[in-house]
């Protein structure tokens, strides 16, 4: 099995705008049940080794959690007590699959209540009335899931170096991008808000304290082809400036973030190394230019059974 596989973003893009819109009616359905979580940690969705999925969402006194599996090509709704329910994942509307899904939800004891609007898309159209027929290329899907679990076992294992405060490596249905945060333990300015489809108070919420955030996203948002980026709030002086690695990587002055592309690193000798300098050179870039207590805030990888000296 091919761990990193290819993803050109336009051969599958009305694909991946499906799986987008699919993600948020899940996320949207965890957001509404979930009590509110630091930095809107509550409502993303999770990397699988068969999709993505909820998690356990606390709904009406019962536990439910609903995922698109890659695997079988099918939407689930699952319940405690052993409730199930599925249909397939095929082309079809947003409005069907928005049907189908609250329908199976409902099924297994849920309540699907939930924020009708897609956020952070252009010209969004309310779920139920989006009726355009979307494609739903299976074999696109299934290797865009690989490269989510082979990103999400990188993310993980980065993510087992530091002490301070560090969020899950999560999906974010809004922006549609796999990501994981440090944070530097010191409040940020007040973010200035005006992300499109996104309300001030919860940007506000999200960037309430200084952060170096990497993440990746499938294409979209300002690029054509799948990529992964780091940035840092508020962005130190000098920030941009720092050499990072692999050469591939460059700062875009657009999006305000370093860049590196997939293929640059599917392409290398060891993706998995390729990938964690990058991690590590921009996280360096940010703690330094913004005199982050790295002393403190950082120790080795994490090892399987293997406690931090204290």
């Amino acid at each position: 099995m091919d761990r990193w596989p290819e993803i050109p973003y336009a051969e599958w893009r009305e694909t991946c705008d499906a799986l987008h819109l699919w993600s948020q009616i899940l996320g949207k359905y965890r957001f509404a049940h979930t009590p509110w979580i630091n930095h809107s940690w509550h409502a993303t969705l999770y990397t699988t080794p068969r999709g993505l999925t909820t998690g356990p969402v606390p709904d009406s006194g019962v536990l439910v959690t609903a995922r698109l599996d890659f695997c079988d090509h099918l939407f689930v709704a699952e319940a405690e007590g052993g409730a199930r329910a599925t249909f397939p994942l095929r082309p079809m509307s947003i409005a069907e699959f928005f049907r189908r899904a609250t329908d199976a939800i409902r099924s297994v004891g849920g309540t699907p209540s939930m924020h009708g609007m897609p956020n952070e898309v252009a010209d969004p159209v309310p779920f139920e009335k989006d009726d355009l027929e979307r494609p739903y290329d299976a074999a696109a899907a299934q290797r865009f899931h690989r490269a989510l679990v082979s990103v999400s076992r990188v993310f993980e294992q980065f993510r087992t170096g530091y002490l301070g405060k560090v969020s899950p490596v999560h999906l974010f249905w809004g922006s549609f991008d796999l990501a994981v945060t440090r944070f530097s333990g010191r409040p940020a300015p007040l973010h200035p808000g005006g992300v499109p489809g996104l309300p001030d108070d919860v940007s506000r919420e999200a960037y309430s304290h200084e952060v170096s955030s990497a993440g990746f996203w499938p294409g979209g948002s300002g690029v054509d082809e799948a990529m992964f980026y780091c940035y840092a709030y508020p962005a130190p002086a000098g920030f941009k400036d720092r050499r990072v690695e692999p050469a591939e990587a460059r700062f875009d002055d657009k999006l305000g973030e370093f860049l590196l592309p997939y293929e640059a690193v599917r392409r290398s000798d060891d993706p998995d190394a390729t990938l964690l300098r990058f991690l590590q050179t921009t996280y360096d870039a940010a703690a330094d230019t913004g005199h982050w207590q790295r002393d403190v805030l950082e120790c080795a990888p994490g090892r399987p059974r293997v406690p931090r000296p204290v």
